[in-house]
């Protein structure tokens, strides 16, 4: 009867605590249900004798004739602007009213970009670097939405993002380093020019193969999220690589796992040769943004202060409710996709002047500044002058500076050297002391 006791005892205590740990995981899994989905977004408690739809995967009405959705079910969504195209404010309640030093600060850096941009494309014409990629007529997306993010943001770029970078104060002397590959450049020459990258200002390196950041955005801000940090992660792209799949895992991975991320497509016209037209049939990026869940909204990328806003509330919301959101900015590429295109083979030079001379955004922001008495001719040419004066005595310093150690080409992939790199970094100088006239090492840092 003793033993016949113990064991009865020993089995409520055994019960007690399986019931205890599977509490425990219950809480537990509430708790990560919880963390993953937002409580509005629930499935809905199943009811039998409701004569409605109760399948998981949409929520809809039953209805008895056959129709199918028409492909724009609205005339198109509509795109916010703050400026008319002579930087008057159309609705005084949505001016961001910034200070003076602020839209001076904005403007500086746009014409500055379009000063690096003219420099470096002729060097790249003139046989001085091999390649580049310039901002024209983008200008607004860039400083707009690098203005209404905080410093801590991590921004994740395609490949004509530079203003972003310039204006969280990444110097010209880097900008020139990492185009000609000298030993000042951070990614110490590995890179083809323009791809950029700084890991102090929270900018990710740039990579060639087309929308591979935007799943690795999601990821990032997943993390951020589990960080519980009062931080956004800000997506570039362009129309042509929101055809990509890695978009549609971006977008469906953001959104169920409900990241504090800003997806920001700059549309400009172009995916290289390929015109909208030709590229999708819908209304646009921001029309898709509803059919994964995404908070959506397309913006006049002309006009940097309606990117400032769209972007600031984007963000602001996107840490409050831990929900990614979609900014469809529309623009125009006025240069040519790069320095490897011929533009004028696709579009017409009338088509392109349009663009340069009537619906700039530089043009349109110094239209504001000019009414309010902030800028006039004299500070323009003196702006002008110091600008390529700064952008030329940079290019100079880079021309001038020595190429990478060699060395360097087998160094941070591995922590220590493996045999199979040892290998290769002994027949790379076997072949550059065979060969040494095609090889000058005085060019190069010891």
């Amino acid at each position: 009867m003793a033993a016949a006791r113990g064991v009865k005892k020993l089995y409520g205590i055994g019960l007690h605590a399986i019931r205890q740990n599977n509490a425990l995981k219950a809480t537990t899994f509430l708790q990560q249900r919880a963390f993953r989905v937002n409580g509005a977004l629930r499935q809905q408690p199943f009811d039998s004798s409701a004569e409605k739809p109760q399948f998981p995967g949409a929520s809809a009405e039953f209805i008895d004739h056959l129709e199918f959705i028409q492909p724009n079910v609205i005339s198109g969504i509509p795109v916010y602007r703050v400026m008319d195209r002579q930087g008057q404010i159309i609705n005084p309640s949505e001016d961001p009213k910034l200070s003076k030093e602020t839209v001076l600060n904005f403007y500086q850096k746009m014409t500055l970009l379009n000063t690096m941009d003219r420099i470096l494309y002729e060097s790249q014409r003139q046989g001085r670097i091999s390649f580049y990629m310039t901002n024209y007529g983008e200008e607004g997306t860039h400083i707009g939405s690098a203005a209404a993010l905080e410093p801590t943001d991590l921004i994740f770029g395609q490949y004509r993002e530079a203003g972003v970078l310039m204006y969280r104060g990444f110097p010209l002397d880097l900008f020139m380093a990492q185009c000609y590959a000298n030993a000042d450049d951070l990614g110490k020459g590995r890179q083809m020019p323009v791809h950029y990258g700084c890991k102090d200002l929270n900018f990710v390196t740039i990579s060639s193969p087309l929308a591979t950041q935007i799943p690795q955005a999601a990821g990032a801000a997943y993390a951020v999220k589990r960080e519980n940090a009062n931080r956004v992660v800000i997506c570039y792209f362009g129309e042509g690589a929101a055809s990509e799949g890695d978009a549609h895992a971006g977008f469906n991975f953001s959104a169920t796992l409900e990241c504090p991320l800003i997806f920001f497509c700059r549309n400009n016209g172009y995916a290289i040769s390929t015109p909208t037209n030709e590229q999708y049939r819908g209304d646009g990026i921001a029309a898709r943004g509803p059919g994964y869940g995404l908070m959506s909204i397309r913006v006049d990328g002309n006009d940097v202060f309606a990117v400032y806003n769209a972007t600031k509330e984007a963000r602001r919301r996107a840490v409050a409710e831990n929900q990614p959101f979609l900014i469809e900015a529309m623009t125009y590429r006025i240069g040519h996709h790069s320095t490897s295109d011929d533009s004028s083979a696709y579009r017409s030079v009338d088509e392109v002047n349009y663009w340069d001379k009537q619906d700039h955004p530089i043009s349109r922001l110094r239209h504001y500044m000019t009414a309010r008495d902030w800028w006039g001719e004299d500070e323009e040419r003196a702006w002008r002058k110091q600008s390529r004066k700064l952008v030329m005595e940079a290019f100079e310093r880079a021309e001038k500076r020595l190429k990478p150690n060699p060395e360097l080409l087998f160094t941070d992939v591995y922590d220590e050297m493996i045999p199979s790199l040892a290998k290769q970094r002994e027949a790379m100088w076997r072949h550059v002391q065979q060969y040494k006239e095609h090889y000058p090492l005085d060019l190069y840092e010891k």
